[in-house]
């Protein structure tokens, strides 16, 4: 489905939307009903200006993931812009860790948002893969990585992150896993 192309929101309700989204992940995080009112007062905002942005629980939801996952991809062409691209690669490792985490957390809000007749679906994952395409691409070209990683390949290779706990001291063992990944992704480098 092909979202409604929208007017561009005034810098003040920008924020208000991006409060309404980060209080949001928090609470639904903690608790999927989480008390649309409760996110609402602890963003700072009106019941009209949240309704206004979210007219009900399965849109925030939802857009909290869409969200979420943008951002993380989005990262990927900032990170190269400003490191080498091995680098730039690891640190996204690490934010994409970080949106797994939340993800996980908001699995049970996702699940209600879309599970009942009519409902939405779940948005793709089609701009992490594209994220990860790029910083792919972009150390095959410098040599720091095998030639031939595929998006495909390197999200079947991470997806261990899916199966950490967020609930407990998740870092470290994603650290472990990612630089796992890492060096496998490095081995056989024509760069190296």
């Amino acid at each position: 489905m092909q979202r409604k192309k929208e007017a561009p929101l005034r810098s003040d309700a920008q924020r208000n939307r991006e409060r309404i989204l980060e209080v949001a992940l928090v609470e639904l995080t903690h608790c999927a009903d989480a008390p649309l009112s409760t996110i609402a007062r602890k963003a700072g905002v009106g019941q009209g200006t949240f309704y206004r942005n979210f007219p009900h629980r399965e849109a925030l939801v939802l857009e909290v993931y869409r969200h979420e996952m943008q951002q993380v991809a989005d990262s990927a062409a900032q990170l190269l812009e400003t490191g080498a691209p091995d680098l730039a690669l690891r640190e996204w490792m690490d934010r994409l860790a970080q949106y797994a985490m939340a993800k996980a957390g908001l699995a049970d809000a996702i699940r209600q948002a879309t599970s009942g007749p009519g409902t939405p679906a779940k948005p793709g994952h089609a701009p992490v893969t594209s994220a990860a395409e790029l910083l792919l691409r972009a150390n095959e070209e410098a040599g720091t990585i095998r030639p031939g990683v595929t998006a495909e390949d390197f999200l079947l290779a991470i997806a261990g992150l899916w199966q950490i706990d967020p609930r407990g001291n998740w870092q470290p063992r994603a650290t472990r896993l990612l630089d796992l990944v890492m060096d496998g992704l490095r081995a056989g480098a024509p760069g190296r």
